[in-house]
């Protein structure tokens, strides 16, 4: 492993401590994707983070997701996060699954394998947090 690749995965490993500290389940590989999704029980609601290192990951959508996921009435059966660009099979796996845009950051709310709500990175960059937060609110409001 070269000086960059271990100071990407060094930066990596406390932006998903981010998320999984807070009771996501991190899918770090293509087969921890297939595995999930194909056991996930038809009524649940699985909220994904695709998580990323850039700057509105870290400001505004991995804080939005543990606030809502965390502090919102109506939450989620399950919470998990691949890492676009550290977990590259995994994050195009989930991506298969989504089957919206390639966005990073982003997240995605499945009722079983059937995904219900989809927010792209559009939806997170330069906008408020608050607003994000509410935008998950409501997505989680209306199916979980």
């Amino acid at each position: 492993m070269n000086a960059y690749d271990a100071y990407m995965k060094e930066l990596a490993a406390q932006m998903r401590g981010e998320l999984t500290q807070n009771g996501f389940k991190s899918l770090e590989t293509e087969e921890d994707v297939s595995q999930y999704m194909e056991q996930v029980n038809p009524d649940d609601t699985t909220f994904v983070v695709i998580n990323s290192t850039c700057g509105c990951a870290a400001g505004l959508a991995r804080p939005a997701a543990v606030a809502v996921a965390e502090q919102n009435e109506r939450k989620p059966s399950h919470k998990v996060t691949v890492f676009a660009g550290q977990d590259k099979a995994a994050t195009e796996k989930m991506r298969n699954y989504i089957q919206q845009v390639p966005s990073s950051p982003s997240f995605a709310l499945f009722k079983g394998k059937d995904l219900v709500h989809f927010i792209p990175r559009e939806h997170i960059e330069g906008r408020d947090i608050n607003d994000i937060a509410m935008d998950l609110k409501d997505a989680f409001d209306a199916h979980c």
